[in-house]
């Protein structure tokens, strides 16, 4: 069950960690958030190592839609709500300039980079929408309501975004790791202020970022109480008709197209991680209703954490530690914010002032609805009795009948049938019998 990015692109090779070593900034994780961290900061003159458990970009990079947008559902008229405008404003221009820095960068590497315009459509209502477009307006962003898309099924029409992307992540990554340390195959098993433990050497550095998608350190930040983690599935299809742009239900866990290689990718079927959801099967009826010719070649999923206020935690660790960051909580949309991300956290480690700092800190309020979710969600499972635990903090395991997997519902580490680790939080695999 790859995905197509991993069939249709070869990623460099890079030796596992011998010995100590030092360096200015560590980078744990080595996906796009992670990569791209260790860019900016290359690119800034500060000397940088990743360190990354398996291969590079062998987690939720290599299984993302690789939409690039700031457009990330009906999120804006949701912020200026929650926040206030300026606030919806400091969001939308963090995501802006994100995809103006991808924009410049795909013109040097070939990565099948394509400009394209993304809307975000409703089948129910069109309130939503002309909510959506009202902030934008006071926002003076040049989006428009339209009517007429190119879908497979009726809708009331859409809010849409202009000159938006899509790309090849795999083959963008490609090219900016060339001239980047890194170390593969070489887990982090522990931390102690910055200094990192291996299990063949260990890294001394001035500053460490965790970019391994869920944070590993439980005795900081609560990040334990402050994400939750979604399952997404994708399915690539032949001999459809392909839609001019890319398009992204309203409702939550609706259904997202794009195109690539005459092939349309297909997403939705989503759920809260160790919660049944409709999978690759709603995905697959979707299909025989609306694509009855349609030939599917490819088929995969990924796992996203989820913030408890729709915002993504970027930033110090936590109040108490000092020169240790994080970047997690993208809520469905990595590849626009992890490079929002890096350009944040290179910023704070060279001492520079970032207008987005606040807007994204970790250390921000956590009195949200969502908490109490989450909260209860730990101590239904915690004490439910089962032989299946979760070596992260004890939650019982629930088995995934559509990918064979043992997953947790409180905070979605993932299991294969024998026990071995799919996703993090959880860093080893399940006891053996």
């Amino acid at each position: 069950m790859e995905s197509i990015w991993r069939e249709s692109a070869r990623l460099p090779q890079y030796p596992q960690l011998k010995g100590d070593i030092s360096t200015d900034v560590l980078v744990i994780g080595g996906g796009m958030a992670g990569l791209l961290c260790a860019y900016q900061l290359k690119k800034a003159g500060v000397d940088c190592i990743v360190a990354e458990r398996k291969r590079i970009a062998s987690g939720v990079t290599q299984n993302t839609t690789a939409k690039l947008t700031s457009q990330h559902g009906l999120i804006y008229s949701r912020l200026e709500k929650q926040f206030g405008l300026e606030a919806a404003g400091l969001y939308l221009r963090a995501n802006e300039e994100a995809l103006s820095e991808y924009r410049a960068l795909c013109a040097d590497i070939p990565c099948d980079y394509e400009e394209q315009n993304h809307t975000v459509y409703s089948r129910r209502g069109g309130q939503n929408l002309e909510d959506e477009l009202a902030v934008l307006s006071r926002l003076n962003y040049p989006a428009e309501l339209v009517g007429g898309l190119s879908l497979p099924f009726p809708t009331v029409g859409g809010v849409r975004f202009p000159h938006q992307a899509q790309f090849h992540p795999l083959k963008f990554l490609s090219g900016i790791v060339r001239d980047l340390t890194i170390f593969e195959n070489t887990p982090v098993q522990s931390l102690s202020k910055t200094e990192a433990v291996t299990a063949h050497g260990r890294i001394h550095a001035n500053a460490v970022i965790a970019a391994t998608h869920f944070p590993f350190l439980n005795k900081h930040g609560s990040y334990f109480l402050k994400l939750y983690q979604q399952r997404s599935y994708v399915l690539a299809l032949e001999n459809v008709p392909i839609p001019d742009g890319m398009y992204l239900d309203a409702r939550e866990n609706g259904l997202s197209l794009r195109s690539w290689d005459g092939k349309l990718l297909l997403g939705g079927g989503g759920h809260r991680t160790g919660k049944p959801g409709g999978g690759w099967a709603e995905l697959e009826a979707f299909v025989q209703a609306h694509y009855p010719e349609a030939k599917i070649v490819s088929r995969w999923a990924t796992q996203d954490c989820m913030s408890l206020d729709g915002m993504p935690y970027i930033g110090q660790y936590s109040a108490s530690t000092p020169n240790l960051y994080v970047a997690t909580g993208f809520n469905k949309w990595g590849m626009t914010t992890s490079m929002a991300a890096a350009r944040i956290l290179t910023d704070q480690i060279c001492g520079k002032e970032n207008p987005y700092s606040v807007l994204f800190s970790p250390s921000r309020s956590i009195l949200h609805r969502q908490l109490g979710v989450n909260a209860l969600e730990a101590t239904v499972h915690l004490l439910t009795p089962t032989r299946k635990r979760c070596p992260h903090l004890g939650c019982a395991l629930k088995w995934n009948s559509q990918e064979h997997s043992w997953d947790c519902p409180c905070h979605g580490s993932r299991f294969s049938e024998d026990g071995q680790l799919l996703d993090n939080p959880a860093t080893g695999n399940l006891p053996k019998k």
